[in-house]
């Protein structure tokens, strides 16, 4: 079906789809892991998880900083009919994302240590967390370059492909999960083994694509590297922000909690940090999955298209707010033991905290979707400025102000406070929203 001219609503519903299966798989090697360990090690092996979940977050990031910001860039210019600007967006997009791989595949392999105890890794913890990494580890730069291809096979026709190879690794993973970690007794250590298998088999997967006649995504000889690498970095910048800000708030979190109340509450937020990042995952996906349409639309100055895809996501990400809120709301301690074989300490404190920081679930899909509707309108600035707020100036602040004024419980409620500043200022940003003209040039970044 023709992005351009087929029905937007038919279009929307494919890519959502896709994209939203692909990016609600993604969640599911945390989950997993979690409720595994968790039902493993207890409440220890789920607070070790929350110590690495920034891990996952600086690796995801990195894909997505040149999977989104190069393939929004690459549909506007097909959308536009320029062919050959697109091909050197998607190029110089694998080359800052293979430079950052290697960045971070350094850091996890040599640096672990000082690394987890950054994000909160105490002498009771740090053992835990560096038998989970002990397999990923050697498999990190295939998280980055799987994010990457996602966004890439998107916005090349192949949603279905994206979702199939993120489907199939995520299955792999909830079997390996139980048979490493309870079958072959390998404990917090297996599940970081199924994790790195099942992602290197959705990777073969994703690289399917390019033995496919219908791949539209070709290496060419750079134009412009510095300028086109810049413009990309600036246009997947707040994709990029998202997930590497979920990883500076579990560090704020993390050491937060450690000197206010102690590795219970801590075991509480492992709870939290795979529940938020199932539902930030459901609003990624609604996110990605009206960019393609809206981008490439775009840049051919369909604007009732655009605006038609725009509602559609908005409605959807509404929609999955209310929804979410309610049920995490209504059952706090069944998502506990789910994810841990609690003690009664943990019960005691798990209902409350996770109520309080529940609330933001309301806001949160919607923030997320306004931040990938600016990106593909091509306004970096709009989308920059909303996702550092909401990820870390807001947020940040009031992690710290919040307990200092109104003690620790108060602590629980900066994320609900972010969320609701962040939308008023989303919905200032939407309602001034330039319309597109034939002069329009994408921001400056």
């Amino acid at each position: 079906m023709d992005v351009l001219t087929g029905d937007v609503r038919k279009l929307y519903l494919r890519y959502l789809a896709a994209s939203f299966g692909s990016a609600l798989i993604v969640s599911i090697y945390s989950l997993v892991d979690c409720a595994m360990v968790g039902q493993y090690e207890g409440p220890d092996g789920v607070a070790a998880l929350a110590t690495v979940a920034p891990v996952w977050n600086i690796l995801y990031s990195c894909g997505l900083l040149f999977g989104i910001g190069g393939s929004v860039l690459m549909s506007a210019a097909k959308g536009a009919g320029n062919t050959r600007q697109a091909y050197n967006y998607y190029t110089l997009s694998c080359l800052g994302m293979t430079a950052a791989a290697l960045l971070t595949w350094g850091l996890v392999l040599f640096a672990p240590v000082p690394m987890l105890t950054l994000f909160g890794a105490d002498s009771r913890l740090l053992p835990l967390a560096l038998e989970y990494l002990h397999y990923v580890r050697f498999a990190a730069p295939l998280f980055v370059l799987g994010q990457f291809l996602s966004a890439m096979l998107r916005n090349d026709g192949a949603p279905a492909l994206a979702t199939a190879a993120t489907l199939a690794g995520g299955i792999f993973n909830v079997f390996g999960d139980y048979f490493f970690v309870f079958v072959m007794d390998m404990g917090i250590r297996g599940a970081g083994l199924a994790t790195a298998l099942g992602q290197i088999l959705s990777v073969l997967l994703q690289c399917s694509h390019f033995f496919s006649r219908r791949c539209g995504l070709k290496i060419v000889i750079p134009v412009k590297p510095c300028t086109g690498t810049g413009l990309i970095a600036a246009t997947g910048f707040s994709s990029f922000f998202i997930d590497i800000a979920m990883g500076i708030l579990s560090v704020m979190f993390n050491n937060q909690i450690m000197g206010l109340a102690g590795s219970d509450a801590l075991a509480v937020y492992g709870v939290i940090v795979n529940v938020s990042t199932f539902v930030q995952a459901c609003a990624y996906g609604v996110g990605q999955a009206a960019q393609p349409i809206i981008s490439t639309n775009y840049g051919a100055g369909k604007m009732e298209r655009v605006h038609l895809a725009f509602r559609l996501g908005l409605g959807t990400a509404l929609m999955l707010g209310g929804g979410f809120t309610l049920l995490t709301m209504a059952f706090p301690l069944p998502l506990t033991h789910l994810f841990m074989d609690a003690t009664p300490a943990v019960l005691d404190i798990a209902a409350p905290i996770l109520r309080r920081y529940f609330l933001s679930f309301l806001l949160l899909p919607f923030n997320i979707y306004a931040i990938y509707y600016f990106q593909a309108v091509l306004r970096p600035k709009a989308s920059f400025l909303m996702s550092v707020l909401r990820g870390l100036a807001i947020s940040g602040l009031l992690i710290h102000l919040l307990p200092a004024f109104f003690g620790g419980n108060a602590l629980w409620f900066a994320m609900p406070l972010t969320e609701l500043l962040v939308t008023i200022l989303s919905i200032l940003l939407i309602k001034h929203s330039p319309q597109r003209s034939a002069s329009h040039r994408p921001e400056e970044a």
